[in-house]
């Protein structure tokens, strides 16, 4: 099975300032502004992106400078770098990529999308409490083109043709539809 033949949401409108995008979800869900840093961290982000050979979107770069990791309703886990740790991260990516990505398609389950850092690669950002993950598919031209992938436990791929920040934003409201992922609480635990 190749890339075209799985399903394609759209938003009505792609955002694309990363701010916007935050404000998004914090309206999407009204607790995560009680864990926002009074300013934003600075981060050093050659430690990943040079680890990983590519650039990051700027739209989760700029979550990561005003939040810690967090995890949503319980359910979705949003792993953020933390000032002077950026290190860690780079390494659950990697191991991410190993362990459920490769092993996918290693299985034939990643309906003949590869792994990063083939072009086009999957490269993971966050993931569930049940085995779903939410991916970037490394197209177009740069991160601000990548589409979130997601992968369910339990087959589905689909397309969502925006941001991480956007696609958080939605899911949590309600405006995309989940297809193979649960409907979401809005609710933000610090982790």
């Amino acid at each position: 099975m190749t890339d075209d033949l799985i399903g394609t949401q759209r938003p009505t409108r792609r955002i694309t300032e990363p701010d916007e995008a935050i404000a998004a979800l914090e309206r999407a869900v009204p607790g995560l502004t009680n864990h926002r840093r009074p300013a934003p961290a600075v981060l050093d982000w050659a430690v990943l992106e040079d680890g990983l050979g590519t650039a990051l979107p700027a739209d989760y770069k700029r979550l990561a400078e005003w939040y810690p990791t967090f995890a949503l309703g319980d359910f979705l886990l949003v792993g953020l770098p933390e000032p002077g740790a950026e290190h860690h991260r780079l390494r659950g990516i990697r191991g991410e990529l190993q362990e459920v990505v490769q092993e996918w398609w290693e299985a034939d389950m990643s309906i003949g999308l590869r792994p990063h850092p083939a072009p086009g690669g999957l490269l993971p950002w966050a993931g569930s409490n049940e085995g779903d993950v939410l991916l970037w598919t490394t197209t177009g031209d740069g991160p601000r083109d990548w589409p979130v992938t997601v992968a369910s436990r339990n087959g589905g791929w689909w397309h969502y043709e925006a941001g991480a920040v956007q696609f958080l934003a939605e899911y949590c409201s309600g405006a995309l539809e989940a297809w193979a992922l649960p409907s979401i609480e809005p609710r933000v635990t610090p982790c």
